[in-house]
């Protein structure tokens, strides 16, 4: 769709902003892994994995190639395999279901609440009655802010079965002060350039505080080999770039005032939208949201997208069909109603810019233009 002549773009997220203060010192950090010519793990790797273990109040860290691939290690180092079920929610990336079935196990949903877009724990109870065959739990800490993680953890010690983060979208996230990636068994990362610890490229982590699941993790991500040719498991080629590593390394030193930014600028959208469309609030049990994405609900939402993106505003629709309603799953059974809040949310849900260079001038614009859409001031 055309922008209007005359107008000044406002992007869904605009990653040079944040990376010309950083050119030097990326710069510098890439030279070095060039000239060590130690591209393939090594101690940059090793070091950005401690580095961001603590970050997380986590033990241990394991670079992988992906978040994605992270949620299949994660379940693969767990035993998940065929016949077994995994218990999630329908209003997520794939990624999270995807790495589900690709170990051959079935996924089992919970709706969301549509409060926080996470679990409903009220749920949680009698969905794990029901499937006895659930042998993990998968929580998603859905656009920057963590699921309620302690009744979460309650069932799963009940039932004797693993939790496994997706904390994608969550890095610095907090529950009860606690930081996402250091809750469950073990945590999930993306450094998907859009995250807010992004790389150049894709990149992924685990974090565990278990010794022996660590050990495991760093043989899976190498076709399951603790000692060279000797396999101890049908592992999977998934390391993170040292390249990557580097670049994340420099970036983690500023990732703490990056999502203040974002949280500022929420807080002012906030108060300059309030009254015109839904946004929902923080739960007290989310002691630091980072706002991945800073998502509204709204009427006449595919409306008025197409006003914003003609006045240069962009913004996206994450997500647009819930995961049980998707094609590839379409031989499990589900089908319209099943989860009606995710459904409904998949309506009504729309992504603003919300990235940390943004300027108050540019979110007063977007507010603005979206009180002008529906007739407020």
């Amino acid at each position: 769709m055309a922008i209007k002549a005359g107008v000044r773009a406002i992007p869904l997220l605009d990653l040079t902003r944040q990376y010309h203060p950083l050119r030097d010192a990326i710069q510098a950090a890439l030279t070095r892994v060039i000239e060590s010519q130690r591209f393939i793990l090594g101690t940059q790797v090793e070091h950005f994995e401690q580095r961001f273990a603590a970050y997380c109040g986590a033990r241990f860290g394991i670079g992988c190639a992906s978040g994605t691939d992270a949620l299949q290690l994660a379940l693969m180092a767990a035993d998940i395999g065929p016949g077994d079920q995994v218990l999630t929610v329908p209003f997520s990336f794939f990624a999270t279901v995807g790495a589900i079935m690709s170990v051959g196990a079935r996924p089992v949903f919970v709706d969301v609440e549509p409060e926080s877009f996470n679990l409903d724990i009220h749920q949680l109870g009698q969905a794990l009655a029901t499937h006895p065959s659930i042998k993990a739990i998968l929580p998603v800490h859905l656009y920057g802010g963590c699921a309620d993680m302690g009744p979460i953890m309650e069932q799963a010690a009940a039932h004797g079965i693993p939790v496994i983060e997706d904390a994608a979208q969550a890095v610095g996230a907090e529950w009860r002060g606690q930081r996402a990636g250091s809750i469950g068994t073990i945590g999930c990362f993306s450094f998907f350039p859009t995250k807010n610890l992004g790389a150049f490229g894709d990149g992924g982590m685990l974090t565990t505080n278990d010794e022996d699941l660590a050990r495991k993790l760093k043989a899976l991500r190498v076709h399951g080999s603790l000692e060279k040719y000797v396999h101890q498991w049908a592992g999977m080629n998934s390391r993170l770039d040292a390249l990557q590593a580097a670049v994340l390394d420099v970036k983690l030193d500023y990732l703490d005032g990056w999502n203040c930014a974002r949280q500022r600028n929420a807080a002012l959208y906030r108060e300059l939208l309030s009254g015109v469309v839904t946004i929902p609030a923080a739960q007290p049990y989310q002691t630091s949201h980072v706002f991945n994405q800073f998502v509204i609900r709204c009427e006449r939402r595919d409306e008025l997208r197409a006003f914003l993106a003609e006045s240069g505003v962009g913004t996206e629709i994450y997500y647009p069909l819930p995961l049980h309603l998707q094609p590839a799953l379409a031989g499990y059974g589900y089908k319209a109603g099943d989860f009606p809040v995710s459904e409904q949310l998949a309506q009504e849900v729309l992504a603003l810019p919300i990235f940390a260079e943004l300027s108050e001038e540019e979110i007063a614009t977007v507010a603005g233009l979206i009180c002008e859409f529906y007739g407020r001031r």
